[in-house]
């Protein structure tokens, strides 16, 4: 089959394969024909080789499957050949990653273990499947599960333009917060307002600390200030953004985060945490029920999976660097 193949860290390190084997249902596994596969950061960190964590190569990455039954191994009820299916990327049984300690779905054909499988619904095309549950996913668990964001509150997303921003300003307006979106351009801006945006701030040509104390009020700790600022900060970028959010908080205010694609170890001021009384709330991955309520959401129209560009898998490389260098608006889409 072909398939894009990563047989050591670095930009060099990946090509594409015409003859690398196809995959042989085990007990228990069932084989897609890939339709479709997004790309996530996570792929970024992959190619890079991240600390701690060993790749065992040769790899195919692609941790976002959509596709259709082609083969099922013994042990294996409740599928057909032929039916549609969206791999949750996370082994919940047995442990590992699609796309990373497993083959993922940047290759003709992805083998994986029937419990990962969760059936597609009628109405929703493979591309828009395989958008979901890493960034999606990971949007929801941050946003619902552990951010709790309410009707009436403020919420700034940074990052906004990215796959799990496009679905933050989504999930935060069908909470029915107003949605201040960060990002870096007037295109982004324009599409970011189409998917429900309030307000925009344009980080390149504003500093969006100063931008929120001009528009929303410098937070105080008490007295008539103390109902100044923002309720929510999304920031999964870290790095240099990391202390500046605390200081748009209102008192009792919350950061979610569910990433460092900035920088995992930035300067910190815990000042502004014990005397604002700050949150700080982590959310690590998804679950199942996160991708199967997605999936509902996206088949009633509620909403929208955003797709920048769909690449066949011989320009998956090109993809995956215009990821790297964030010249992307939602997701990007391989489809082998």
């Amino acid at each position: 089959m072909k398939a894009l193949v990563l047989r050591a860290h670095g930009a060099h390190g990946l090509s594409l394969e015409t003859g690398f084997p196809d995959p042989v249902p085990g007990d228990g596994d069932v084989v897609l024909r890939v339709r479709a596969a997004s790309l996530n950061y996570h792929d970024v960190f992959t190619r890079r080789g991240m600390p701690g964590i060993r790749i065992p190569m040769p790899a195919i990455m692609g941790l976002d499957v959509a596709g259709e039954i082609v083969a099922l191994g013994p042990k294996v009820s409740g599928w057909r050949i032929g039916d549609r299916a969206l791999g949750d990327p996370i082994n919940r049984v047995e442990g590992g990653l699609t796309g990373e300690t497993v083959h993922g779905g940047l290759a003709e054909y992805c083998c994986l273990r029937a419990h990962q499988l969760i059936p597609i619904p009628d109405g929703v095309g493979f591309a828009a499947a395989a958008a979901l549950p890493c960034a999606y996913g990971t949007s929801r668990r941050m946003m619902v599960t552990r951010g709790h964001v309410a009707a009436g509150e403020k919420v700034l997303i940074l990052g906004a333009s990215g796959g799990v921003g496009v679905c933050c300003v989504q999930l935060a307006k069908l909470a029915g917060a107003t949605v201040i979106a960060v990002t870096s351009s007037a295109e982004k801006a324009a599409r970011l307002r189409a998917l429900g945006a309030d307000d925009i701030i344009d980080h390149v040509q504003e500093d969006f600390v100063q931008a929120v104390h001009t528009r929303y009020g410098k937070p105080a700790r008490r007295g008539p200030g103390s109902d100044r600022g923002l309720d929510v900060v999304v920031n999964y970028t870290g790095g240099d953004t990391w202390t500046k959010c605390l200081r748009i908080l209102r008192v009792g205010g919350r950061v979610l985060t569910c990433g460092a694609t900035a920088g995992y170890n930035p300067p910190e001021d815990i000042r502004y945490i014990w005397t604002f009384e700050l949150q700080i709330l982590g959310a690590n991955g998804w679950t199942r029920e996160d991708v199967m309520v997605l999936l509902d959401l996206v088949q009633a129209g509620k909403l929208q999976t955003v797709i920048d560009e769909t690449f066949p898998l011989e320009r998956a490389d090109e993809a995956l660097q215009r990821l790297e260098n964030r010249q992307v608006f939602g997701k990007l889409v391989v489809t082998p």
